[in-house]
């Protein structure tokens, strides 16, 4: 930890040598060199191991509760919809939360590197503080809907803007172990979520799921803002492009109602969503003409471009699809094939989620110590995509056997998140690493909704196929024919398998850059 202020001087985030002497070499002067080679603006006296202990424990909780809200709500939904009488538009509860959050990472990333980290840090928590309180008192269930949204706004900027403070004080090579901690964090709040939720929502109150934030967000926020001031400062203060920020939320808004709509409200081929998949590409190209021509752009489109950002961004998503697409579906495989009751297929999904993280800590550590660090994440979704492929080949199987197998595969998929973002982070200036870990998070998420939506048709076509069913007796649940699921599983866990697959040679595309950090030389005698 005392190695953790050094991060000001990392040598993986200044440019390469032979660039910056081949300017020399031309004859330009340094009025024109780009502010991103320069060190910290307002460099800071070196954080003490007890303020970075501090520091990472508020952001942990500020992150905590940006994720237990994702989760806490959905087992209260059916006591609010007694309440105010109105269960037709409990769904908007979530995806209302889904869509703000989603379309704000990019801005808040973007601005964290024009205003700084501490201004947008209070922005995204006051968002989501005033949201939760009018959420705790809504009269009504549009009213509920609106809060929700506006206590997204503050809840999508708080992951990018904790994930960026992070680079701040942590040198790449030791952020990876940070990053899997946080990746805990997650899988903590999508563990106790659901239980808590219910606990408020039956023996207390629905509204205490948003009363807690209050006083932890409050609490998070007195522990954080103390420390920052001695936190480097990187960001630089430049126009903001504001039409090209609207151009790409409402692109990424419409399209990802084209993901909750499409086979349920409407058909995928219905006037409806055909319409808003136009718009959503419209939107699109919109962006990329506005961002093509702007001095300023929002996202800089160079920047989504490398040996690094693209790949590491794909697989990242990849990683995260498969995992969410498994999640929201197998307890449905749990309930047909298995008989499970809907707490004790949540509890099936523990395994999942949890050693996930498992994955995220080994790829962490092997970042401090190995030179040839993306080898880890390489070998953990080849990993994974061979347990898919298990799964799909010899399903149906003990239930324990099963648990076991999504066990090791959440194994080797948890090795990629902190390797995807660290690398991203690595692989551009100080002055952009809020932008590029907001476009991270925009487009995972993206991504993630893509996949959820294709799992599910790829289970509703195979299951609509006829498949027939083996011997006489069927187990149904909610009309489906436990034979047919496992049918129909089939093809899920192989769409897993591929996604790995994906990531795995994504990873291997990928550039590996030289990871700064108190540990390069003891990694490179290791190696």
């Amino acid at each position: 930890m005392n190695h953790l202020h050094r991060q000001s001087r990392d040598a993986a985030d200044r440019e390469p040598l032979p660039k910056a002497a081949a300017r020399d070499l031309a004859g330009i002067t340094s009025e024109v060199i780009d502010l991103d080679d320069a060190p910290p603006i307002a460099p800071r006296a070196p954080l003490t191991p007890g303020e970075v202990h501090t520091i990472l424990l508020s952001l942990m909780l500020t992150m905590f509760l940006a994720a237990l809200d994702q989760t806490i709500v959905a087992t209260a939904l059916p006591t609010i919809g007694r309440q105010f009488n109105d269960v037709t538009s409990l769904s908007w509860v979530i995806t209302a939360y889904l869509l703000a959050s989603t379309a704000v990472a990019p801005v808040f990333g973007t601005l964290s590197d024009i205003y700084g980290r501490r201004a947008m840090i209070i922005a995204a928590m006051s968002l989501f503080i005033v949201g939760s309180v009018l959420c705790a008192v809504a009269p009504n269930m549009p009213m509920l809907i609106v809060a929700r949204g506006l206590q997204g706004l503050g809840g999508g900027g708080i992951l990018p803007i904790v994930q960026t403070v992070i680079s701040d004080i942590v040198t790449p090579r030791e952020r990876g172990q940070y990053q899997a901690y946080f990746s805990g964090v997650w899988t903590a709040a999508g563990i106790g979520g659901p239980i808590i939720g219910g606990v408020f929502a039956e023996h207390l109150h629905w509204s205490m799921i948003f009363w807690i934030n209050v006083p932890l967000g409050i609490a998070s926020l007195a522990m954080l803002l103390p420390k920052m001031g001695k936190i480097p400062t990187f960001h630089r203060r430049r126009k903001v492009d504001w039409l090209g920020g609207l151009l790409l939320m409402a692109s990424a808004v419409v399209f990802m109602l084209v993901l909750t709509w499409g086979g349920n409200r409407y058909a995928w081929l219905s006037p409806v969503i055909t319409a808003m998949i136009g718009a959503a590409v419209a939107l699109a190209l919109g962006f990329v003409w506005h961002a093509r021509r702007s001095d300023e752009p929002f996202l800089p489109l160079p920047l989504m471009a490398g040996p690094v950002v693209p790949y590491a961004m794909a697989a990242g998503g990849c990683a995260l699809g498969a995992m969410l697409g498994l999640t929201v579906h197998m307890p449905l495989y749990y309930e047909a094939v298995y008989h499970l009751s809907a707490s004790e297929s949540g509890l099936a999904l523990i395994p999942l989620a949890a050693v996930s993280t498992g994955g995220a800590a080994i790829a962490g550590k092997a970042m401090a110590r190995m030179k040839h660090y993306k080898r880890v994440a390489i070998i953990g979704t080849a990993f994974a995509a061979i347990i898919a492929g298990v799964l799909a080949a010899v399903t149906p199987m003990p239930l324990w056997v099963l648990l076991v197998l999504l066990s090791l595969f959440a194994l080797g998929l948890g090795t990629t998140f902190p390797i995807s973002v660290v690398s991203i982070q690595n692989s551009v200036h100080r002055s952009q690493v809020g932008t590029i870990t907001g476009a991270l998070n925009f487009f995972r998420a993206l991504a993630a909704s893509f996949t959820v939506a294709a799992f599910t048709a790829i289970l509703l076509m195979a299951l609509g196929a006829g498949v027939s069913l083996v011997g006489e007796q069927r187990s149904v649940v909610g009309g489906i024919a436990a034979a047919d699921m496992v049918a129909a599983f089939r093809y899920v866990f192989a769409a897993a398998a591929a996604l790995m697959a994906t990531a795995t040679l994504l990873m291997v595309l990928m550039e590996e850059k030289p990871l700064a950090g108190p540990a390069t030389v003891a990694a490179e005698m290791a190696e």
